[in-house]
């Protein structure tokens, strides 16, 4: 098995996010899935000469992102030749102002397409195709203002959102790890471009609506009427003089009295005499007033969060793997404090816990032994602090002992008491046991289980190996107990 190099969190982690630009925070990620995973495309060589690398490529003062950058960089280097799919995914274009220009013929050749003035050559005032668009914008105003708006978290901009990202990668491996990762960490920004290609689609449909009933009346003369089984003219000129009041005010073009709005009502035998062009004009300054200008401004907002969201991409510091990351990059060596309980661990033992840690950790290792707990002292085990360069606290245990909450427990709980920001691994030693139960495959797995409750349960990492016989991939197993997210407690 692959040795992965797990995370071991400087004492004074730092508080605030990582920030990462969103091409950085894909590589750093995309990195992040193949070094964590046990695959044969990264090996420990390969991650050491990314770091190493990176180091000397990076300056001393540089920010932690930029070393968090410049390393993915150089790994994929590597990677990528090996695997297709990597190649792909590191080439893929996270945005096209394309997509922006294609959103924006497409609603124009759709506006354009429509039959705006209607049939015969004629414009009916009480349905032509501009009311549909108008109260169909309304409709998404109003559900943007909602706490899940159509286009603000909507099924419609959640999918476009996912299909910029890439869609989804099916199966297993560290290719569907890096996309269960980074889709989450990048949808405000992918939400924020969906939400302004479906804007600039809906403002340059009203356009070519505005363009398509001008055009249409260059070259056609069209009149305008009405007709209504149930409305009288005075319902009617009532109704387009509200309706109308915003497209009125902008153009100064007044909605005709009653008796006017009466002459240019139409039915059988009679047609349509009245020039449209008044009513072209009032009805595309509505579709400016309701569409295009509120529909433009959004489309403009959604590009200012977008970019907004695409420079600040956020990882937390908390995660192990990138401390591990920046600690290599100050070019500081982890430092292990083991804090035994119940009596000091064999010779054999220490040369063994030395190898797990160092096969884990990298060789520039520091081992710090302390003295033992004694039964009955867990209390005051917080009172000995950790050195301040400590990385990672250990409590040693005997895999033999019975798992108490009143003594281990209160161990666990007092060392994360004293060093809240440091990792905590409990770590049962199997050498004991496993010579007493060692034809007891069932016992053993019964008392992991039980230590593993208990680590669980105080909120701690949990591993059993046999520190006097490592196994080949102790190491291994060692760092994915330090990859993994704490326990909830």
């Amino acid at each position: 098995m692959r040795r992965v190099s797990p995370a071991a969190a400087p004492a004074a982690a730092p508080a605030r996010a990582l920030t990462l630009a969103e091409p950085a925070a894909r590589r750093v990620l995309l990195v992040r899935a193949h070094e964590t995973a046990d695959t044969p495309l990264w090996t420990a060589e390969d991650r050491a000469w990314a770091t190493r690398l990176a180091r000397e490529t990076v300056p001393a003062d540089a920010a932690p992102a930029h070393f968090l950058d410049e390393r993915a960089r150089h790994a994929l280097q590597r990677l990528a030749p090996r695997d297709a799919a990597i190649a792909r995914w590191q080439d893929r274009r996270l945005w096209r102002w394309t997509w922006l220009l294609a959103a924006l013929a497409l609603g124009l050749l759709a506006g354009l397409a429509v039959d705006a003035v209607g049939s015969a050559q004629r414009i009916d005032l009480l349905a032509p195709p501009v009311w549909g668009v108008i109260l169909w914008n309304l409709a998404v105003y109003v559900a943007l203002l909602l706490p899940r708006g159509l286009l603000r978290g909507g099924r419609l901009a959640g999918w476009l959102a996912r299909r910029l990202a890439g869609g989804r990668v099916r199966g297993s491996g560290p290719l569907a790890t890096f996309t269960a990762d980074w889709v989450p960490r990048v949808l405000p920004a992918l939400a924020a471009r969906a939400a302004l290609l479906l804007h600039a689609a809906a403002a340059a449909l009203a356009a070519g609506l505005v363009a398509g009933m001008y055009l249409r009346g260059l070259v056609l003369d069209y009149r305008a009427g009405w007709e209504s089984t149930f409305l009288e003219p005075a319902s009617v000129q009532a109704l387009l003089a509200t309706l109308l009041a915003p497209a009125s005010a902008l153009t100064g073009i007044a909605v005709p009295d009653e008796a006017t709005i009466s002459a240019l009502r139409v039915g059988p035998g009679v047609a349509a005499g009245a020039p449209a062009a008044p009513w072209i004009h009032l009805y595309a300054a509505m579709l400016a007033l309701c569409v295009i200008v509120p529909r433009s401004a959004l489309a403009v907002w959604a590009a200012l969060r977008g970019a907004w969201a695409a420079r600040g991409v956020k990882l937390s510091p908390e995660d192990p793997y990138l401390q591990q990351l920046l600690l290599q990059g100050r070019g500081a060596a982890p430092r292990v404090r083991v804090l035994p309980h119940g009596a000091a661990p064999s010779p054999q033992a220490v040369l063994g816990l030395r190898e797990l840690l160092a096969g884990a950790l990298g060789a520039e290792m520091q081992l710090r032994l302390a003295a033992p707990v004694a039964y009955g002292a867990e209390e005051g085990a917080g009172a000995r602090p950790a050195e301040p360069d400590t990385t990672l606290l250990v409590a040693l245990v005997d895999l033999a002992a019975t798992p108490e909450a009143d003594t281990h427990g209160r161990l666990l709980r007092e060392l994360r008491a004293a060093a809240p920001a440091l990792p905590l691994l409990l770590l049962a030693d199997e050498a004991g046991f496993a010579r007493r139960f060692g034809q007891l495959p069932d016992r053993l797995a019964q008392r992991r289980e039980a230590w593993r409750q208990l680590a669980a349960a105080e909120g701690a990492a949990w591993l059993s190996a046999d520190l006097e016989r490592p196994a080949a991939d102790a190491a291994a197993h060692f760092a994915q107990a330090l990859q993994a997210p704490p326990p909830a407690r």
